[in-house]
């Protein structure tokens, strides 16, 4: 099968949805863009209630529905407090690390007075200053966005602005190498939305109808915890989570491969559904590794908590340092399109 054309879609999806910021509580904007691509492609995409994206994409039998998800809303932060000196202390949205976010460019969305650009920076940064730089345990109580304003006080701050609970977005530095890698931060799970997009148009292109009923749900609060737990149409049996695949020692999965997850951190994902994929995958010379996760949940983890009966599955593309600077690659990007494609024949 021939899938350039889709994954240079889907990376072409991704370098737009990257582009927008969308920490978890502020995706209105990512999750409108989301709906207009899907419509772009024929499809009724429609915002829930908590704001995520949820697309029926066809299929004949309604009694075994498929639910596809991956989520939009990624890491950040949000202001917590206007300091003295004009700066601002942050409390972490998700599982944003003070560690891998020093010296990152940000931006700071106002509720009503726009946009502001500053650098998330350890309080006293300036190694010829601070004789303590190298021994400070870097922790949100420490670091300190410095706005590209001239402000030296909390009433400079107040007048931009600038108040308790706005969200700071931070700079996702989205690359593409010439030797096929991806580099960005929310990879986790920007890059997933964009492998659900790009099976959308297969579908769409190739005027396939599934033998059974698929939608496509793109998430948000999934990086804190409930973004899976609801808006499951009647009928479903099974639901997919299309998230990042772990990769790191002990750890199986290279960025060139896609992830079979057999166990997270909640429990052992469903016996006979990891069975299929590894056995779609051997059968279609499809590249993978099955591994178990151990820090990690997902949407599906989630509604089997919430209550509902269905089968449920984990896979993704590889990603390096998840939660930081991450990294992936078109391969893993490809597998992952191509085990979905046959899994959902």
């Amino acid at each position: 099968m021939e899938t350039k054309e889709y994954i240079d879609y889907i990376i072409d999806e991704l370098k737009k949805i990257t582009a927008i910021d969308s920490p978890t509580g502020f995706t209105k904007e990512v999750a409108d863009f989301v709906v207009g691509e899907y419509k772009k492609l024929g499809y009724d995409a429609k915002l829930t209630q908590k704001g995520g994206v949820f697309v029926d994409l066809g299929g004949k039998d309604k009694e075994d529905g498929l639910v596809l998800a991956a989520h939009i809303d990624t890491l950040g932060g949000i202001v917590k407090e206007v300091k003295s000196n004009g700066r601002l202390k942050l409390s972490p949205l998700g599982g944003m690390n003070a560690n891998n976010a020093e010296a990152e460019n940000v931006t700071i969305h106002t509720r009503f007075d726009g946009e502001y650009t500053g650098t998330l920076q350890l309080t006293n940064a300036s190694v010829h200053v601070n004789g303590e730089y190298d021994d400070t345990k870097r922790t949100w109580d420490v670091m300190e966005v410095v706005i590209d304003e001239d402000t030296k006080s909390k009433e400079d701050t107040d007048k931009l602005g600038i108040m308790v609970g706005d969200f700071i977005c931070f700079n996702p530095r989205t690359t593409i190498t010439k030797s096929g890698y991806i580099k960005s931060r929310f990879l986790d799970d920007k890059l997933s939305v964009g492998i659900l997009l790009g099976y959308a148009k297969y579908l769409k292109d190739n005027k396939i109808t599934p033998s059974r009923r698929i939608y496509n749900h793109i998430t948000v609060y999934e990086e804190v915890g409930h973004g899976g737990a609801a808006s499951i149409p009647e009928g479903v049996t099974e639901m997919i989570s299309v998230d990042m695949g772990c990769v790191g020692e002990g750890l199986n999965c290279t960025e060139k491969q896609v992830s079979i997850c057999a166990k997270d951190s909640r429990g052992p994902y469903n016996y006979d559904v990891v069975t299929k994929m590894i056995k779609i995958s051997k059968e279609n010379n499809i590249d993978f590794a099955v591994d178990i996760y151990p820090f990690y949940g997902s949407d599906v983890d989630v509604a089997l908590s919430a209550g509902y009966d269905i089968k449920h599955g984990l896979i993704g593309a590889g990603v390096y340092a998840s939660h930081g600077y991450e990294r992936s690659h078109i391969d893993g990007v490809t597998n992952t399109f191509r085990l979905l494609i046959e899994y959902c024949k």
